[in-house]
């Protein structure tokens, strides 16, 4: 009887193996359950990351946008040379040229992110296609606002401060 009870107690092979692939796999169901935890955590995290990739887009274009404005009234005023800048809506383009053509930059931004507007509105109304400025060195620079706006509509201005030559670059609230 000993050897019987040994004999017993000891597992057999075969149900070892089934008591181990058992525990080790994967059902269906546990899979669609986590399956579909992930869909609905990317379905609700989908529209915040695509308008925060909007807002950076938008973003660098007008520090794109406000750099080559900074390079055209430094060219200005420290080389003492005439310097214009065209605002071409229709090109979605900005470019500075200085008399001498030593200075010719254009900025084409990127889709989607297109130029708005440039301002300050014309007098007669006339829609914006092209915009040129003159910089004078030691002259005042112009007011210059150009609008950049994304797919979702947000705007951002760019503006020249006539008075103190400084550049701003403000988000234009929705209620304007």
């Amino acid at each position: 009887m000993p050897l019987a009870h040994v004999r017993g107690s000891l597992p057999r092979p075969n149900q070892n193996r089934d008591r181990k692939g058992a525990a080790s796999g994967v059902t269906l169901i546990e899979l669609l359950l986590v399956m579909t935890i992930i869909a609905l955590v990317t379905a609700i995290t989908f529209p915040t990351a695509t308008s925060a990739l909007d807002s950076l887009r938008l973003r660098t274009a007008s520090d794109r946008v406000v750099s080559i404005l900074n390079l055209a009234l430094d060219r200005a005023d420290r080389l003492q040379q005439v310097v214009e800048i065209r605002i071409s809506p229709d090109e979605n383009a900005i470019s500075a040229r200085s008399s001498d053509l030593n200075l010719n930059r254009t900025l084409t931004i990127d889709p989607p992110i297109r130029i708005a507007s440039a301002g300050p509105a014309l007098a007669n109304g006339a829609p914006d296609t092209q915009r040129r400025y003159l910089l004078y060195p030691g002259g005042a620079p112009p007011h210059v606002e150009i609008e950049l706006q994304s797919p979702e509509g947000r705007l951002r201005r760019i503006s020249v401060d006539p008075i103190s030559g400084m550049l701003h670059s403000d988000l234009v609230e929705a209620s304007q």
